[in-house]
């Protein structure tokens, strides 16, 4: 069994997988949350990999040495695509980890990666299986705290999944509208502009917000919420094979 695990912005994410199928999931605000729930009772691990876009590992680094040798996710790393990103020291793991789980599922495609997190993530991997980039613009929560915090009058307005009205009719309603309806209207516009480009495109959904775009956009599209998990254990498929 491997143990794969994806440190993000604001969550930890971990899953077992038994070759290809995820036997467990987990997510956890802290490593300390993490090392409580004891993952290595009950399994019998033998390969782990951890991703991270954040640079505090050591501590779940030093807690996984006893159990397993867990193998850190770098721009280093094999893969198995192609990663034609010009600058991929920079390249954050979860965009390129999405990508790659994405392309397990739909090889040999035209493929839009979107992942609805705390940014709002274009990755696009094309019908030869080469990662090439994509966009990267503010998510859900961050437009909301920054509509607050970059002005000096307006009030802080958390998401809300049951509104529906075009038209605001107060200030709070006013700022659910013109985020909620404008970033629905970003990446409905992003994806037309990819399939204007590219010809039997395939558009797959993951991330924290995943369930809020998915039953807003106009694009047909496929939704997945463990597909970075499903990328790295991808990755490490790759690198015990070498």
């Amino acid at each position: 069994m491997k143990l794969i695990i994806d440190i993000g912005n604001t969550r930890i994410k971990a899953a077992i997988f038994e070759q290809k199928s995820r036997v467990n999931s987990y997510s956890f605000e802290t490593v300390e949350e993490l090392k409580k729930k004891a993952i290595f009772k009950g399994h019998k691990i033998t390969h782990c990999m951890v991703a991270t876009v954040v640079t505090e590992t050591e501590e779940l680094m030093r807690y996984l040495q006893p159990f397993v040798k867990p193998v850190l996710f770098t721009s280093q790393t094999p893969l198995p695509i192609k990663n034609l990103y010009k600058s991929p020291a920079t390249l954050g793991s979860d965009r390129l980890l999405a990508a790659v789980g994405a392309n397990a599922k739909y090889r040999d495609t035209n493929l839009l990666v979107i992942d609805v997190g705390t940014c709002v993530k274009y990755n696009f991997v094309n019908h030869k299986n080469e990662f090439i980039g994509g966009g990267i613009s503010p998510g859900l929560q961050m437009r909301f705290t920054a509509v607050h915090f970059q002005t000096s009058r307006l009030p802080f307005v958390s998401p809300d999944d049951n509104y529906n009205q075009l038209v605001g009719t107060n200030t709070n309603e006013s700022i659910l509208s013109g985020i909620q309806y404008g970033i629905i209207a970003e990446v409905d516009g992003v994806i037309d502009q990819y399939r204007s480009l590219y010809n039997n495109l395939t558009v797959v959904l993951t991330g924290g917000d995943f369930n809020f775009f998915a039953k807003r956009l106009k694009n047909s599209i496929f939704a997945d919420q463990f597909l970075i998990l499903k990328g790295l254990n991808e990755i490490l498929d790759t690198v015990i094979n070498e």
